[in-house]
């Protein structure tokens, strides 16, 4: 025979193993009450039958019958009090143990079937006897003369018969309940079992143990980071990727995302504040692009998952795309210029004027040359210096002008060069596109050294930040230009103020002498002061 099988489902399992442990329980239950029940109803007929016996005793009648053998004197009153109590029999014997009344007249004259010897010595004695009426609840104490002298026992049956109805009726009641307990803890069994069937979404056990391990593998294999949400904002996991990006601690997990992470524009993204689809962010020196989705709301699987993708190599790729965008529109507008230039000295050399052709040409060529080395002899580090060399190029082809203030010295000692060249390249493109609606205007950075300390500022000339918004302006996602479709906006300003305030510098901006915006940046410890020493 083929034997059934165990249920795949988990709800199915809930609902099976429930009932099995619910109606063991019962039935132990039952039992257990039942063992002391017995036992107690047992007890208590032998301490009916006990004063019964005693009462029997006291009656000085039957102890004259029991001292004179005086068989109808004893049987009638046995009887009547036997039939009064509803004992099942009430024996008188004599000191010999003959019985002087009995149910059964035919046994009277006959010696009890059970030991009368403690109850003739003056003790009281009570127990379950098997007799010639069967198995009985009995109570025997000694019978009496007035002047104390026994004479005989009297020995009290309560039938078994009739502590079993006992037992029966209060059987009934104590099935009944557990009948009822069963069925409640049957019903409630059923009512959680619906209610796991809706939350597994009725999966197999096998199932959810292969989705944990797909799961796992999923989460720490991806390239992105993932951070799960409860509703209350605590984390429930986060993979490897997302502790890498967020700088979580090991023990983030149970705690609320507030909590291991600074106040700022990443903490309202992913703790739902600030709502949106790819929002960037800005978490140290890394770009993130986050997407936060909502779960099922309220009960235990309520909250939210979100997503995190490092942009910032693609970010940096992005801006040297800009940045060789502007030097190819600036290329092109060179060699239109160089065109005319040349076209300038063909009509020269065919009027000859040479003399003129040779100063037209000397001053074209020196030109640039001249601004290439002040910039180079003021900024002694050549990656600003290049750096320097191309916004100037730049600015100057879009009707701008890029200028160093007369005061500025930068020494080739800097610590790092990549972050000052991030710093100053975001403040001069922001100076330069503040400029541009206006067609023209004039930036202007001072750099100059004071010890290890850098200090820096950019101008420009363009119509200012008003001071409510001059907080704001360093705020992630915050932009007053319309964001292209190659990359979003708006995060340019943000990294610079995390890099200076992670090397413990500051950035403040105020009105310049240009009468537009003025960013003065504070760097300590950027240069070499050993450096600056041996130059």
């Amino acid at each position: 025979m083929k034997l059934p099988r165990w249920p795949r489902r988990v709800f199915a399992q809930l609902l099976l193993s429930q009932t099995v442990v619910t109606v063991g329980v019962t039935t132990v239950t039952a039992g257990l009450f039942l063992a002391p029940v017995s036992s107690e109803l047992d007890h208590d007929a032998m301490q009916r039958a006990l004063s019964i016996a005693q009462a029997t005793a006291t009656d000085e009648t039957i102890a004259r019958a029991a001292a004179a053998r005086d068989v109808v004197t004893a049987q009638r009153n046995a009887e009547q009090i036997r039939l009064a109590t509803g004992a099942s029999f009430v024996v008188v014997t004599d000191l010999d143990g003959i019985r002087l009344s009995h149910t059964d007249p035919g046994r009277i004259g006959h010696r009890v079937s059970t030991d009368p010897e403690p109850a003739l010595s003056g003790r009281s004695v009570t127990a379950i006897q098997q007799g010639t009426l069967g198995r009985t609840a009995r109570g025997k104490v000694p019978l009496r003369m007035a002047d104390g002298r026994i004479v005989g026992e009297v020995s009290v049956g309560i039938s078994d018969d009739s502590i079993r109805r006992r037992l029966l009726k209060m059987l009934t009641g104590i099935l009944l309940c557990a009948g009822a307990g069963l069925a409640a803890g049957t019903v409630a069994t059923l009512a959680l079992a619906r209610r796991l069937k809706r939350r597994t979404h009725n999966i197999a056990l096998a199932d959810i143990s292969a989705l944990l391990v797909e799961r796992e593998a999923m989460l720490h294999g991806i390239r992105e980071g993932m951070v799960a949400l409860d509703e209350r904002g605590r984390i429930r996991l986060a993979n490897d990727e997302a502790v890498r990006l967020l700088g979580l601690p090991e023990d983030c997990t149970g705690r609320p995302i507030a909590e291991v992470l600074p106040p700022g524009r990443l903490t309202d993204v992913l703790t739902g504040r600030i709502t949106g689809t790819d929002l960037p962010a800005v978490r140290d020196d890394r770009v993130l692009v986050v997407n936060r989705m909502a779960t099922a709301s309220g009960g235990p699987e309520g909250g939210a998952v979100v997503t995190l993708r490092d942009r910032t190599e693609l970010e940096s790729l992005v801006r040297e795309l800009d940045t060789t965008r502007s030097l190819t529109e600036a290329l092109r507008a060179q060699d239109h210029e160089h065109a005319n230039r040349m076209h300038t000295l063909l009509g020269l050399l065919e009027l000859g004027r040479h003399e003129q052709a040779v100063a037209f040409i000397s001053e074209q060529s020196g030109s640039h040359a001249v601004v290439a080395a002040k910039i180079a002899e003021q900024v002694q580090d050549p990656h600003v210096a290049a750096l320097l060399a191309g916004k100037t190029a730049v600015a100057g082809e879009r009707g701008m002008r890029l200028v160093l203030a007369p005061a500025t010295h930068l020494p080739d000692a800097v610590v790092d060069a990549r972050a000052l060249v991030t710093v100053l390249g975001n403040l001069v493109d922001n100076a330069v596109d503040a400029l541009a609606p206006a067609g023209g205007g004039q930036v202007e950075v001072t750099l100059a050294a004071a010890g290890s300390t850098l200090l820096l500022q950019v101008a420009d000339s363009g119509p200012g930040v008003p001071e409510e918004l001059r907080e704001q302006v360093f705020e992630e996602g915050w932009t007053s230009k319309e964001a292209p479709a190659h990359r979003p906006r708006g995060l340019g300003l943000a990294m610079v103020r995390r890099l200076v305030e992670r090397t413990g510098g500051r950035i403040v901006l105020d009105t310049g002498p240009l009468g537009g915006a003025r960013f003065t940046v504070e760097l300590p410890e950027a240069l070499l002061t050993t450096q600056l020493v041996e130059a």
